[in-house]
């Protein structure tokens, strides 16, 4: 009887363990597709006709999350480690190296991306700064 109780009490721990190793992942607050409403001296307009966006809801692997962008013409590919104190690491930036004739809010964003040091999210929004007080502000796609 001891050892049937025992069996059953490690089949149901390691059918917890199992199970919660392999889900996956995902914070409803960051782990969404943002696009882009305000950045450096462009217009929203511009923005928009730019498809200027971010998606963070790629691969976790433990703190880091690969996530992808658009600012028009290449796909931009990177990792983000978002920490609890408010405080986001953007690193490994690359992108496609397609030419294309529009490309101010590209080459800015990748000049800036890789500097922001700070997010903070409000609701729908999401806002990425760094030490210097440059901003690029989101608003998140799923909301209406």
């Amino acid at each position: 009887m001891k050892n049937t109780i025992l069996s059953l009490i490690t089949i149901f721990v390691l059918t917890l363990v199992l199970n919660c190793s392999a889900s996956k992942v995902n914070n409803q607050h960051y782990q969404r597709e943002w696009m882009m409403v305000s950045f450096d001296q462009f217009t929203k307009q511009q923005l928009i006709e730019n498809n200027a966006k971010i998606n963070l809801t790629g691969e976790k692997t433990g703190n880091q999350i690969k996530g992808t962008a658009t600012m028009g013409c290449n796909q931009i590919f990177f990792l983000a480690e978002l920490r609890n104190n408010g405080k986001v690491k953007i690193s490994g930036i690359g992108s496609t190296e397609m030419a294309c004739q529009n490309m101010e809010v590209e080459n800015a964003f990748m000049k800036t991306f890789g500097n922001m040091k700070n997010y903070l999210i409000e609701g729908h929004r999401l806002t990425l700064s760094d030490d210097n007080g440059n901003e690029m502000k989101f608003i998140a796609a799923d909301w209406d």
